[in-house]
């Protein structure tokens, strides 16, 4: 099972080779992962940017806070992120709307 690092390092990769997958977004994400190997993490995605860093974006437009073991689960698909979210495994801040886009930048 690959580590938040890790994830969040393929997910720059996967938008640097495959722009188009997060075209249209122009939003700053901020994720939250909770637990003893968490770390916090953003994607900017605002006029253009395809940045993932380490650390808290203030005023970031959605934030997603959830745990590692299911942020993990989300990742390799052994959790339904809209199952984990309608059970509160996930919280949503911010923009809905851009919740709704999350599979294009977790995918």
């Amino acid at each position: 099972m690959p580590t938040i690092s890790e994830v969040f390092e393929n997910m720059a990769k996967k938008m640097t080779e495959t722009p188009d997958r997060v075209a249209g977004i122009n939003a700053v994400y901020q994720f939250n992962i909770t637990g003893d190997t968490g770390a916090e993490y953003y994607v900017n995605l605002k006029d253009g940017a395809k940045e993932v860093a380490k650390g808290a974006y203030p005023g970031a437009n959605c934030t997603v806070t959830m745990s590692t073991e299911d942020f993990l689960a989300i990742i390799d698909g052994s959790l339904n992120a809209q199952m984990a979210f309608l059970q509160g495994k996930v919280k949503i801040g911010g923009d809905m709307g851009l919740a709704m886009k999350l599979g294009k930048i977790l995918g």
